[in-house]
């Protein structure tokens, strides 16, 4: 019998972690599609931009995804997990202007020039630690190396899952996006800790050179092997 109540509970547990609040905080393609993909697993997802996001979800809705709408601080208090799926300079702002206290951030983004020559900072910061200076919470990086056309597929390529690499200093937050990016269908692989965002930005910028610069299209990801 206590067995049994212990593995009841156990389960309830497991659902309870899995089952998570997380807002999406911008609606671009990058935004709008990992809330498509978010949105096959147990979890409650909100879209949100400067408009309330009411745009992107009706959009969301036509295409068979349900998901909430919310303006930005609504958006954010509500949330367990938030996706700052902005531009760099975006979620500075966003970060420096809004309460996240109690919350996950995960920092999706790569910090490029204007005119995607470069990378606007690098090898002694990262996007990801400008933004953790910023909010009183942990912030994760991950998700940066997808291109949004990725999301409206399986998150396969030739047969292998997407990866997706993870960085964050604290072992749990880290360990709930990862929990959640496996969920939703990735190959989700520890990254470090969140200084590991000034080599996981650079491989963004590769990425996106690969993709547009050197003609390889956005059906692209990077990929960590091992034999």
């Amino acid at each position: 019998m206590a067995s049994a109540t212990a593995d009841r509970l156990g389960r309830k547990q497991h659902i309870r972690i899995k089952t998570m609040n997380i807002a999406i905080i911008g609606s671009g393609n990058i935004g709008s599609g990992l809330a498509r993909t978010l949105a096959k697993t147990s979890n409650g997802i909100v879209i949100s931009d400067q408009n309330g996001g009411t745009e992107a979800a009706a959009k969301l809705k036509d295409l068979g995804v349900t998901v909430q709408a919310a303006d930005v601080a609504t958006a954010i208090k509500q949330a367990e997990v938030v996706i700052l799926a902005t531009p760099y300079n975006a979620s500075l702002e966003i970060a420096k202007s809004n309460d996240f206290s109690g919350k996950i951030v995960v920092d999706l983004s790569n910090p490029v020039t204007e005119d995607f020559s470069a990378l606007q900072l690098g090898h002694s910061s990262s996007a990801a630690e400008e933004i953790a200076k910023l909010v009183d919470a942990p912030v994760v990086k991950a998700f940066n190396t997808v291109f949004a056309e990725l999301y409206a597929g399986d998150l396969t390529l030739e047969g292998r899952k997407v990866q997706t690499f993870v960085a964050a200093d604290d072992a749990a937050a880290k360990a709930r996006v990862i929990e959640l990016a496996n969920d939703a269908g990735f190959d989700a692989r520890d990254a470090g800790g969140l200084s590991n965002a000034r080599y996981l930005e650079p491989l963004g910028y590769m990425n996106i050179s690969f993709g547009y610069m050197l003609g390889q299209g956005t059906n692209i990801a990077p990929v960590w092997l091992a034999a």
